[in-house]
């Protein structure tokens, strides 16, 4: 089935690429939507049938450039209840609309408790007395006594007053100073908050075989050379494996069964063969040779695979501090 990239809808679009993650590298994408979207999400999977190849490259190539030059939309409460008034009877719209308010009102509000009080201090010292007394007591207690002990004596003593005279805040107000909080401050803190869109990218290049690295990375570089580029910086490949220092390769080689590191030698350069052999004892180093010639021919794509999970191997003992990862020998050098 060939679909135009044009003729995709967002929801298709979503589902093809998590499709083409599976379930091990999409996971965290699924934990972070919320029911409504898995349902939409779902809908368009099922619905799909058959995606050609080509059309499953073309999008990801697509996202990725997307995503790698920060591409973004705005949306704001406004825009959708103009948006929703162009689709929908306006008694639904103002029905729909009043209800996401109050839901959205109440999230903005849980969401600023999580805030690091530090973060949310250095933010409210800069706005008036009364707007920070008013948004102080809608935050938990405790939230509010760390955000006021970090505030200038002076400043925080006004905004002390100023919740004890506190009488209720006009509708249109608060209203007022939630959106600003919304479009100012919350979503500002969760966009500084994200992870780098390249290093994303990256570790999700990571994760394909050698054949599909190289046809995306090389169409990338026909769209943007600077994002392709960056991309292949932060990539940690199973070529890196030979800047592990002795310990931690000696570390790894103990942890991963035999038949995947015979099978991932058996598909890398001779100078990465000879590394790992080389921080062997002179028998298993024997052994493992014999082994690996006794396989005969293998398929490219198991020789990938294998050499794929040693890298996500390798990343889960650094994760646990057991071995330390570097993609460049220098970052590790002693300057005297």
């Amino acid at each position: 089935m060939s679909i135009p990239l044009y003729e995709l809808t967002g929801p298709q679009r979503a589902s093809i690429i998590l499709l083409a993650l599976g379930a091990e590298f999409g996971r965290p994408i699924w934990q972070s939507l919320e029911e409504d979207e898995i349902r939409v999400v779902t809908h368009a999977m099922v619905q799909l049938g058959t995606i050609d190849a080509e059309t499953v490259e073309q999008l990801i190539v697509d996202f990725v450039g997307t995503l790698s030059a920060g591409g973004a939309v705005v949306g704001t409460f406004d825009r959708a209840a103009q948006l929703l008034g162009q689709l929908l009877p306006p008694k639904q719209v103002e029905s729909l609309m009043d209800e996401i308010r109050g839901s959205a009102s109440r999230s903005m509000w849980q969401r600023l408790a999580h805030i690091d009080p530090e973060v949310l201090a250095n933010y409210l010292r800069n706005e008036y007395p009364q707007t920070v007394a008013v948004i102080l007591s809608r935050v938990r207690p405790d939230h509010a006594a760390r955000v006021l002990s970090i505030l200038p004596d002076e400043f925080a003593v006004d905004v002390v007053n100023r919740m004890l005279r506190l009488e209720k805040v006009q509708k249109e107000a608060l209203e007022h100073i939630e959106e600003t909080l919304r479009s100012e401050f919350v979503t500002t803190v969760a966009q500084t908050s994200r992870r780098d869109a390249h290093k994303s990218m990256a570790e999700v290049f990571n994760a394909l075989d050698r054949h599909t690295e190289s046809r995306f990375l090389s169409a990338l570089d026909q769209i943007n050379r600077e994002d392709a580029k960056k991309i292949r910086a932060l990539m940690f490949t199973f070529e890196d494996l030979a800047k592990l220092d002795p310990g931690s390769i000696q570390t790894l080689m103990r942890q991963v069964d035999r038949d995947t590191l015979a099978r991932a030698l058996k598909g890398a350069p001779e100078p990465i063969r000879a590394f790992f052999f080389s921080n062997m004892s002179s028998r298993a180093s024997k052994n493992l040779q014999d082994e690996m010639a006794s396989m005969g021919p293998i398929r490219l794509k198991d020789a990938d695979d294998a050499q794929i999970k040693m890298v996500q191997l390798a990343k889960e003992l650094a994760d646990r501090g057991e071995i330390l990862i570097s993609k460049n020998r220098a970052e590790e050098e002693l300057v005297y």
